[in-house]
């Protein structure tokens, strides 16, 4: 390859840029002071220029009137992302929210280094979309558009856990196996591999589910802070003796990222409204019609993210903070509660971990290390499932938002 190629990790959560320099990646500060940036974006209602990263954050929790969007990565290779729809005055795709974005990246990193850079080289997940090839191809054509969009002439992909097994390869000895455990936003990938003792591993299987640090924060919001709004409640019947239960599919685009600012809508608006109307406990469901009427949907997945943080970390007063919502408003969660709602997702983890070992034809007792990279990994039931399959395993803890753009720049100079 060659000194023209950007190495770029394009998170659901977080983005990163690196190149290689003497032989060693370089990361690239494309946020003032950091090297990665929150995968966000922030259009104001102003028509104004479009903000990426902490500022788009910045502008949401200021209050700032417009629209943010956060997970962005999770709608490739779906029909929402070439759906047009009027944001900020003017009619947008996720595809051209997805290609702006990445036009930023390249710019700041150019800006940044002082080259032109024609190529790049992308993490990729082993499947965008592990139950359905067309819509893992359909996920990585829309990808390279995208790049293609932002002004690269070419872009090559690299699976996301084999990165990281080349940036994490120094820490083994000749013949040990590794099993990388990347636990993204949007994705879980695995990849077995053997130290060769000359800098590149062998790699022998890698394997991914679509579950992700998203989900664990969907499952959350609909298990602790949706009943707040009226989830799993019931409705009287318009006519009629008898009651009906509260209708799921709002909650269930509130609670997941993408499909939040799809929402803001006034057939949404109206079904909540006529819900409230008819709901046995009206208070609840008022609180989901303000959260739709003031757009306040983000505001309400950062508070069940921080929830969830606090929790993992063992806080004993850790809750999810609603109070924007209403005075006073907030929910509990504590670590054993956290721990029984995501047990399914601890038990995916785990089975596809041991897939991929399966799939590598190692036995989970032959592996030395456990690596485990990606900002979800910090999850204590990702360690506790890696754990579970491979109890005599060392626990390595990799840099969990950069492995994978360090290991990519490493790629660039194959």
């Amino acid at each position: 390859m060659g000194s023209d190629i950007l190495a770029i990790d394009f998170g659901t959560s977080n983005s990163a840029a690196a190149v290689l320099r003497d032989g060693c990646p370089q990361r690239i500060t494309i946020e003032a002071g950091q090297d990665t940036l929150p995968t966000a974006v922030f259009f104001p209602a102003s028509g104004g220029p479009m903000r990426i990263g902490e500022a788009a954050a910045g502008a949401l929790i200021g209050g700032d009137e417009g629209r943010y969007m956060r997970a962005l990565k999770s709608v490739l290779g779906t029909s929402l992302m070439h759906e047009s729809r009027l944001i900020a005055r003017k009619r947008r795709s996720v595809s051209d929210i997805i290609a702006a974005f990445l036009a930023e990246l390249r710019q700041r990193a150019e800006a940044a280094t002082g080259r032109r850079f024609r190529r790049a080289l992308s993490g990729r997940p082993v499947h965008f979309h592990s139950a359905d090839p067309a819509r893992d191809t359909r996920a990585e054509q829309d990808l390279r558009a995208c790049y293609l969009a932002a002004g690269f002439d070419d872009v090559d992909f690299l699976r996301e856990p084999e990165a990281a097994a080349l940036a994490s390869h120094g820490s083994g000895r000749a013949g040990q196996i590794g099993l990388i455990v990347d636990i993204g936003g949007g994705t879980s990938d695995f990849t077995a591999f053997c130290s060769t003792g000359d800098g590149r591993p062998q790699i022998l299987a890698s394997h991914g589910i679509r579950l992700g640090g998203t989900d664990f924060d969907h499952a959350l919001s609909l298990a602790h802070a949706m009943p707040a709004l009226g989830h799993g409640g019931q409705l009287r019947r318009e006519m009629g003796p008898g009651l009906l239960p509260v209708p799921n599919a709002i909650y269930a685009d509130l609670a997941t990222w993408a499909k939040i600012p799809f929402l803001y809508t006034p057939e949404t608006r109206r079904m909540a409204a006529g819900m409230a109307r008819l709901a046995v406990e009206p208070e609840k469901l008022a609180r989901l019609v303000a959260v739709l009427e003031e757009e306040l949907g983000h505001e309400l997945a950062f508070a069940v993210e921080r929830g969830k943080i606090a929790a993992n970390a063992g806080a004993n007063d850790a809750r999810i903070e609603m109070g924007f919502i209403a005075p006073g408003l907030s929910q509990p969660l504590s670590r054993d509660m956290l721990d029984r709602v995501l047990a399914a997702q601890g038990r995916e983890l785990h089975q596809a971990a041991a897939e991929t070992l399966r799939l590598a034809g190692i036995a989970p007792e032959r592996v030395g290390s456990v690596i485990l990279v990606g900002g979800s990994s910090l999850m204590a039931l990702v360690a506790e499932a890696a754990l579970r399959l491979c109890p005599g395993a060392t626990l390595e803890r990799a840099q969990a938002f950069t492995a994978v753009v360090d290991g990519l720049a490493l790629a660039s100079a194959a």
